[in-house]
């Protein structure tokens, strides 16, 4: 407990899901958060649960004036800025040739543009608070392909090139950036899909809860030698070539 203790953070695509998630085990870490998303009705619930320590926003992180709007209302409300988790995110599946441009283009916008702008419009709050941690939330996806998510693993892709950047620029002022890259987790977005149909070794979908104790841990004192890096959450599901070779499944069985 207390490992966010008075840090102000907010939290982009927070209505539901892994962000939900992260912003939950934030306030039950001593942080105040500001819950962001589109989703008003979904965000306005959860900002009541959590009680004084959170407000709700209405942002569009793909544009910049929803960010100075977020940044300027967590400043208002709980007087600083020590943190920002990048969590917003959508996916488009579709085979390459059929991908439209529309679709290529939201997903970058919301996907990549909007963590750079969220650094971009966050740093000079953060570095007036003294220093803090930014999260960007990519994906195995930024470390691999994935046939039909063209769009999406372009995006993370970029998040994690932009977060080695950002944090080249922005160690010297005491700001630390780190990205996190979670495999398949369950929530309304994979709900669709059976964890059977990947090769994870710890045979299972992750809790958000799991992927949220990664994102306290960057944003908390703990992590305070790192930056730059990446920690990936997916069970095991990259660490290997996955073998369907009956002799090989029998000599480990």
């Amino acid at each position: 407990m207390g490992r966010v203790n008075d840090k102000v953070i907010l939290v982009t695509g927070a209505a539901r899901g892994m962000g939900a998630a992260h912003a939950r085990l934030l306030v039950s870490e001593g942080a105040r958060v500001v819950v962001t998303d589109v989703l008003d009705a979904d965000g306005e619930t959860l900002a009541s649960e959590l009680g004084n320590a959170a407000i709700y926003v209405h942002q569009d992180v793909s544009e910049p004036k929803s960010w100075a709007t977020a940044i300027g209302a967590a400043v208002s409300t709980f007087g600083a800025l020590h943190g920002l988790v990048n969590n917003a995110g959508i996916a488009s599946m579709a085979p390459i040739e059929q991908l439209s441009l529309y679709q290529w283009n939201r997903t970058l916008a919301v996907n990549l543009t909007g963590v750079f702008l969220g650094i971009q419009a966050a740093l000079p709050a953060i570095r007036r608070a003294g220093g803090g941690s930014i999260v960007n939330v990519s994906s195995i996806e930024g470390l691999r392909g994935s046939p039909g998510l063209h769009a999406y693993v372009a995006s993370k892709f970029g998040v994690r090139g932009v977060t080695k950047s950002a944090a080249l620029e922005c160690a010297a002022s005491g700001v630390r950036v780190n990205s996190i890259h979670p495999g398949l987790v369950t929530t309304a977005m994979s709900e669709n899909l059976d964890p059977a149909l990947f090769p994870i070794p710890l045979g299972r979908a992750a809790n958000p809860l799991e992927v949220s104790q990664a994102v306290a841990f960057l944003l908390s004192d703990a992590s305070s030698y790192m930056t730059g890096t990446e920690i990936v959450l997916d069970g095991g599901l990259t660490i290997g070539v996955p073998h369907k070779c009956a002799a090989l499944e029998n000599m480990f069985s």
